[in-house]
């Protein structure tokens, strides 16, 4: 392969136009998809990535890869057993139900906002997700930990999520792969 001066500077508009467009996983042909993981002795579960961002309209596909145990991808939302919502107002809130190992829920997301998931038994074990769509409301100042029905989530959980600020700048925030 012969490495020419424009082919130079068209690889260099290209990773300028990427740097520009912030760091996250645009609207490629195919699905972003996010493992449901667990160790051996199912002591340890989680989702690899925890956070993303992502472009409005972009399929996220969780996909259960851990052996030992089922999960689920539930949207924090009232309409989901009486859930705190954390989830954008306008967004459809959404529960994959159990998903055995193998088995995989797609979704798109469309509105922008921040989007906050977890998995049904496994969430006091601090099995959580965050997912950023578009840019955040400049109001957004994160969802109340505590709020005013007392429908707090478990400390595990909140300490879990990361930052949307950490999912801003790095576009992908891995799961914690200890033991995973």
């Amino acid at each position: 392969m012969i490495v020419t001066r424009r082919s130079l500077l068209q690889i260099g508009g290209g990773l300028a136009a990427g740097l520009l467009a912030g760091n996250r996983v645009g609207a490629g042909a195919g699905p972003v998809e996010i493992a449901m993981r667990g160790n051996a002795d199912g002591s340890r579960v989680g989702f690899d990535p925890v956070g993303l961002h992502l472009d409005p309209g972009r399929t996220v596909r969780w996909v259960n890869l851990d052996a030992g145990n089922a999960h689920t991808a539930t949207a924090y939302h009232p309409a989901i057993m009486d859930r705190p919502q954390r989830v954008p107002e306008t967004a459809e809130p959404w529960d994959s139900d159990y998903l055995f190992p193998g088995e995989d829920f797609s979704l798109m997301l469309t509105v922008p906002g921040v989007y906050d998931y977890y998995c049904v038994p496994h969430e006091h074990a601090g099995m959580v997700g965050r997912i950023v769509v578009g840019e955040p409301q400049a109001t957004w100042s994160g969802y109340p930990d505590a709020p005013a029905d007392g429908a707090a989530l478990p400390e595990v959980a909140l300490s879990g999520l990361p930052s949307v600020a950490d999912i801003l700048e790095h576009g992908v925030v891995p799961g914690r792969r200890q033991g995973l």
